[in-house]
């Protein structure tokens, strides 16, 4: 049907489907990634939506640079009260931004943050941390990342919130269960 751009929630999954899939796919990895799965999916990701701490932001530095890859990376940010939702704490990543640490890792292109809202029915709570994944978005980028034209992806939104994630500014959504359940 044309769809270009896919994801995988688990490195398994991306290792089962990706060498069985047209070659042309452009493969985001979306899901919490492991230290030790990193030099195993590489390979077959342009993206990898889930960067939530500094072991993995070295550890994929370590391995695109061994096999002298470039990989864009989303810094996922936890505005959910949820314990099962990972990410940054906004003070933490921008502590590590002021820095300038983020500067050590030429192979890693930070191409702008992923959140998820909590799983919950009340839209109000889902749209508000939804405007803290934007507001973090436009501080990040005027603070850290102005002069950098690949810092432009705002990824919120899933098959349950993604009108809410558009009309608060996302232009990356990921919709899965609403094409296969």
């Amino acid at each position: 049907m044309g769809q270009r751009i896919f994801a995988e929630n688990r490195a398994q999954g991306l290792l089962e489907k990706a060498p069985v899939m047209p070659t042309d796919i452009e493969w985001h990895l979306i899901g919490h990634l492991q230290t030790n799965k990193v030099r195993s999916v590489l390979p077959y990701i342009t993206c990898i939506q889930s960067l939530d701490r500094i072991s993995l932001w070295e550890k994929i530095q370590e391995e695109a640079g061994r096999i002298d890859k470039q990989i864009t990376c989303l810094l996922q940010i936890k505005v959910a009260m949820e314990e099962t939702k990972y990410g940054w704490d906004l003070e933490e990543l921008s502590q590590l931004l002021a820095s300038g640490q983020h500067y050590q890792y030429p192979n890693v292109i930070i191409g702008g943050v992923m959140g998820m809202a909590s799983f919950t029915d009340d839209t109000a709570q889902v749209r508000n941390e939804m405007k803290k994944i934007k507001a973090s978005f436009d501080l990040m980028r005027q603070k850290y990342f102005a002069d950098t034209i690949a810092f432009k992806t705002i990824s919120m939104g899933m098959s349950g919130d993604y009108q809410i994630a558009l009309e608060e500014g996302s232009n990356m959504i990921r919709v899965g269960s609403l094409f296969f359940s």
